[in-house]
């Protein structure tokens, strides 16, 4: 696949794509938003606000500058077509699994998680998730509908199997997504606790790592479409990261940032500090 740099990039993501191991696009879909929408403008404001940062993470005592990464910008989605849409982001993502690159995805609502997850599965059979997020996205499907981000896990659950998924900070679902999840996924309310064990079992299995931003609580975290109180906190997100950078990421993704809910601009800068975290974890 042959691709030019998009014209506006996040900070340090601005390589070719024949040298950068890691391509980071954005999925700018909101379609099945249940409460509010907005989740779409998240890409294109995240790469304008990322220049308030610097490349170097001193969590990770790393640098963009010294690693390849190719921003090729925002997919083009046709409106009120859902499936069109995953149709596009798994045909897009399996292009860059298939150059051996690493895709980085930035939503977009939750929903876009899982045609990139069905990408990269088809390469690497012995996936593993790791879901960061405030809701159990479990539900079989939300006012009929199959496909929507309150039921995206569930959607990746059928085809990556039982105990391959593990979940974090879970706060917010069904009664019966929770009872459901205690036989098919490794689900931690609350919290983080338990990460470290996770990353002891997976050993160097291939991973997807998806964050919902909305993990986070809405006191430092607000421009996001169903807030949940309760949440943890950036150092614990930070802590979360450094704690899966020597895993053998293969995928993953931001999503659920809704810029305009917050006037203040800190959930965008949030959103911006958590990517660069999370592409530097991802690098090896």
């Amino acid at each position: 696949m042959q691709l030019a740099k998009n014209v506006s990039t996040f900070i340090g993501f601005d390589n070719e794509y024949d040298e950068s191991k890691i391509v980071v696009f954005g999925s700018p879909f909101d379609g099945t938003t249940s409460f509010r929408p907005g989740t779409r403008f998240a890409p294109n404001v995240m790469r304008n606000e990322s220049y308030g940062l610097e490349t170097y993470s001193p969590y990770l005592d790393k640098d963009l500058e010294d690693i390849n990464i190719f921003d090729a910008g925002d997919l083009e989605f046709p409106f009120g077509n859902t499936e069109k849409v995953l149709t596009d982001i798994k045909e897009f993502t399996a292009d860059i699994v298939k150059d051996n690159k690493i895709p980085v995805m930035i939503g977009g609502e939750h929903l876009v998680t899982l045609p990139a997850v069905e990408a990269v599965y088809n390469k690497y059979k012995e996936l593993y998730i790791l879901h960061f997020d405030a809701h159990t996205d479990l539900r079989d499907d939300y006012m009929g509908e199959k496909l929507s981000h309150a039921s995206v896990i569930k959607r990746i659950w059928e085809f990556v199997g039982d105990n391959r998924i593990y979940q974090f900070g879970i706060r917010s679902g069904e009664k019966q997504e929770f009872e459901w999840a205690k036989q098919h996924t490794r689900l931690t309310k609350f919290c983080c606790d338990g990460l470290k064990e996770a990353v002891k079992e997976i050993g160097d299995k291939p991973v997807y790592v998806t964050i919902d931003l909305d993990i986070l609580d809405p006191s430092i975290f607000s421009g996001t479409g169903t807030p949940e109180p309760g949440g943890i906190f950036f150092n614990d997100m930070m802590e979360a990261i450094k704690t899966i950078k020597d895993l053998n990421i293969v995928g993953t993704d931001v999503v659920e940032l809704s810029p305009h809910y917050d006037n203040s601009g800190v959930s965008n800068a949030v959103a911006c500090k958590v990517l660069r975290e999370l592409v530097l974890a991802t690098a090896k």
